[in-house]
């Protein structure tokens, strides 16, 4: 029996609900399973297991699992209320949660927005509690990218879940956590107990006063919220009446305690304070070999520059790089998170990230600085976004787009030990935008490959298509988007430092026949050898920033009206021989659940007169929280290895142009120039 209790509490969130439930009712007799308070039949929730395992494991607490050397302080006697509120307009979440202008979260902006974050809130947990069997969850950790408002809104949250009834709300010191590193204590901490994760950010936006706040929801597994979740909120909030919340707490939740310490917000309901690093570490130790690591770094002639441009993943890098590999604090820059990111856009770009490339031997473009000294620069760059899940990676005086570098992580998974041990990957995705590097890869190391939307649920379903669906197995899983995100099936989120240690890991296993004393293989070298084996997909992205929104829709009509599926043969083609040959809208139907996604970008197909194909792809982000901002993926394939060398803004220069000829982009927008 208790070796039984032992396996389910390590594995319990990896097995089906009814595989869960049948397991213990064989262990226990019906009066026991309706003792929790669960009495359906054949169905036992994921809390109730919960109480079941904490309190018949000789080696776990009950239910709280409060540590031996742990505090606890009462913060009051509060008491559980219901406000009335009325439904406020615009909770949709959009590709990665709800993002709007701080001030409106803080309820400045109109007098009806007073209680916004209560009101998304209490939307989230009815949704929850309605996916739980109606009962509400008993575990729900509550993290952020440290920016303006986060410690504030934290303990509006706070109060909002200890009065619907959640037993343990699980908080980072500080309440700064990257965003992967909250998917990985979902995942992993106590077993997997936690239920879902509220994360306050708006990932790469900006934060301060007049900037951007957001919140997402991560689900049981670690995953962001797929889009049937994130819209019966939607249409949650926009019925709601009343949200609780506690009335009378003499006292906030310090969030600066030590980790172990223990708020009693009520009788039930207890705010832990977490080490922040813990599972997040072990998730990476599982993946790649620290102590082979840590003896490349002391190599002579081997230097790492990293900017965490003030965010959420600046102490992480500083815990992983510097503490557990010994590379020097000179390592890095911009770690300290910063409620509004040191003023700078974290976003990492060429454009944002522009002290790291510059210092990289870079030019803004990504060309390389001539007049910089090769053999003075660091042997790899790497940035991190606000929440720390995006990923630049460049070499001394040269830049690696996002697509190359996700195609040569799949090509080199021999020097990463989380594919390496289990013969590599099962299979690799990329969003629709990112090039087609990764799919001459894959077709060529007989990996499955899929192209999804955009954004980073739909590579969920994939990485756990055995685990929550028991179909076919994909992991260990490779995936990538062009906006900067990469990631692996470790956790259920892209992971910025991940791709870093993956591009050194990459860079010990190229380097291990060179002799002390003799020139490194290069991040350069690598990328060169890769272009000559498969070619070389030039890439490029113009984002057009708060554009006006009925003007962006205007400008998607035009193209869906002129291109899309029609006949384009009367097109002329342009003078530098480009010519248009069609164009598509890109949908999904979802391998694992069926689901389908429709108007995901609309694609128009070039070829260019040497017979090479191009395209350009236009999208709406779902990212932004005012206006609208139009993304151009630009992509032509170039196999001539004497033609690898062009940086990839001159290599498309004449598909641009051509591309914003044939789609009126200055005409309708106004717009001269992308932001980006």
């Amino acid at each position: 029996f208790l070796i039984s209790s032992k396996i389910l509490k390590s594995q319990m969130t990896r097995f089906r609900p009814a595989a869960v439930a049948a397991l213990l009712q064989l262990l226990l007799p019906p009066n026991a399973i309706h003792s929790f308070g669960y009495g359906k039949p054949g169905f036992i929730a994921k809390s109730a297991v919960t109480t079941f395992l904490s309190s018949s494991s000789s080696s776990s607490s009950p239910i709280h699992h409060r540590p031996k050397t742990a505090t606890s302080t009462c913060l009051s006697s509060a008491s559980v209320v219901d406000i009335p509120t009325e439904p406020i307009p615009g909770m949709r979440p959009g590709t990665s949660g709800l993002r709007k202008k701080v001030e409106v979260w803080q309820g400045k902006d109109d007098e009806k927005n007073k209680h916004y974050v209560e009101n998304f809130i209490q939307s989230l947990l009815d949704v929850a509690k309605k996916n739980n069997g109606d009962e509400m969850l008993d575990t729900v950790v509550v993290a952020g990218d440290g920016r303006y408002f986060n410690a504030e809104a934290m303990q509006i949250i706070f109060r909002v879940l200890a009065a619907n009834g959640v037993s343990n709300i699980w908080v980072p010191q500080h309440g700064i956590m990257s965003t992967p590193a909250v998917s990985a204590v979902i995942r992993d901490l106590d077993g997997g107990v936690a239920q879902g994760g509220i994360v306050l950010t708006a990932s790469h936006n900006p934060g301060g006063p007049g900037e951007d706040f957001g919140i997402k929801y991560n689900e049981g597994y670690g995953q962001p919220a797929g889009e049937e979740f994130t819209e019966a909120l939607y249409q949650r909030s926009l019925e709601l009446e009343s949200f609780k919340t506690l009335e009378g707490m003499e006292d906030e939740v310090d969030l600066g305690a030590k980790p172990g310490t223990m708020f009693a917000l009520t009788s039930t309901s207890t705010v832990k304070i977490l080490d922040p690093f813990g599972c997040y570490l072990e998730s990476l130790k599982s993946c790649f070999d620290f102590e082979k690591l840590t003896q490349f770094c002391q190599r002579e002639g081997f230097s790492v520059l990293f900017d965490g441009m003030h965010g959420a993943g600046g102490p992480f890098a500083r815990r992983v790089l510097v503490d557990e590999l010994g590379l020097p604090e000179s390592s890095l820059m911009r770690c300290d998170p910063r409620p509004d990111f040191g003023k700078c856009h974290p976003d990492p770009n060429l454009t944002y990230a522009a002290d790291l490339v510059k210092k990289m031997g870079l030019k803004a473009d990504g060309s390389a600085d001539t007049d910089a000294t090769t053999t003075s620069l660091p042997t790899l760059g790497a940035a991190n976004d606000g929440d720390g899940d995006r990923n630049l990676i460049a070499g001394a005086g040269f830049f690696v787009t996002p697509s190359d570098s996700l195609a040569l992580i799949c090509d080199n998974w021999e020097a990463i030990p989380h594919f390496a041990k289990a013969g590599g990957p099962k299979g690799v995705a990329r969003s629709m935008p990112s090039s087609a590097a990764l799919d001459v890869v894959a077709k060529a190391r007989d990996i499955p490959c899929f192209s999804t939307p955009t954004g980073w649920k739909f590579f969920g379903n994939l990485m756990s298509s055995k685990e929550m669906f028991d179909k076919r197995d994909y992991t260990p899983f490779l995936c990538g988007e062009e906006s900067f995100g990469t990631g692996s099936d470790h956790i259920r989120e892209k992971d910025g430092l991940w791709a870093v240690l993956a591009w050194m890991s990459i860079l010990m296993n190229k380097n291990e026949g060179v002799k002390e004393g003799e020139p490194l293989v290069s991040v350069r070298d690598i990328v060169n050898n890769h272009w000559s084996k498969y070619g070389r997909h030039f890439y490029c992205r113009y984002d057009y920033e708060g554009v006006d929104s009925g003007n962006a829709d205007k400008f998607v009509d035009l193209i869906r009206d002129t291109y899309i599926d029609k006949d384009v043969s009367a097109v002329p083609t342009s003078p530098s021989g480009i010519k248009l040959v069609g164009g598509e809208e890109f949908s999904y139907t979802d391998p694992v659940d069926g689901s389908q996604t429709s108007n995901q970008g609309l694609i128009l197909n070039f070829e260019y007169p040497s017979g090479d194909p191009a395209r350009v792809v236009y999208r709406l982000s779902g990212t932004g929280s005012s206006g609208a901002t139009i993304r151009m993926y630009l992509e032509c394939f170039e196999k001539d290895a004497s033609k690898h060398d062009q940086s990839a803004p001159a290599a498309l220069e004449t598909l641009a142009a051509r591309a914003l000829e044939l789609v009126k982009m200055e005409e309708i927008t106004g717009r001269k120039a992308p932001t980006v």
